[in-house]
């Protein structure tokens, strides 16, 4: 069996994640989505248990995902679930150069292949630190989420509870 692992902070989840995660879904038997507290990240905006949720609700039409949080090193994830390759999304050349480091990391770690995939251009521009700026700020980023990720933001943003 192959397995996908898509590791990343998800906050918010939005349309280009999807992407990669709908696209990587044909490609492996099993997609495992890894979302983790990223500590070189601003103050996040959800909780891990509310992004796990979001996903889940956000790829609920996908049969072979499953998701999960982290905690340790990705290569340590990636041999729990049997990984067969880490996947990652790419928006631009930019994000190659931190992404190719980290690949060649894990693989002399633990001997794991990344995939990169890279996003359809409508979905290149999507950042979720841009769509968490503009969400703070008052803006409308449903465009760029999934809607159950929109559904929240529009809670958060109004001040009701979820």
């Amino acid at each position: 069996m192959t397995v996908g692992l898509i590791p990343g902070s998800f906050d918010p989840f939005h349309n280009g994640h999807l992407e990669v995660v709908e696209r990587a879904a044909g490609i492996f038997d099993e997609v495992v989505v890894a979302v983790i507290r990223n500590p070189q990240k601003s103050q996040p905006m959800f909780t891990l248990e509310d992004r796990r949720e979001m996903i889940a609700a956000s790829c609920g039409h996908i049969r072979n995902v499953r998701i999960v949080s982290i905690s340790t090193l990705l290569v340590n994830v990636a041999r729990d679930v049997e990984a067969t390759a880490i996947v990652k999304g790419l928006r631009a050349v930019s994000d190659f150069e931190s992404e190719l480091q980290m690949a060649q990391m894990n693989r002399s770690l633990s001997g794991v292949e990344t995939l990169f995939i890279p996003t359809s251009s409508h979905h290149s521009f999507i950042a979720s630190r841009l769509l968490r700026e503009v969400s703070r700020l008052g803006g409308d980023v449903s465009a760029f989420v999934p809607a159950p990720v929109a559904r929240r933001l529009s809670a958060e943003h109004s001040g009701e509870s979820t």
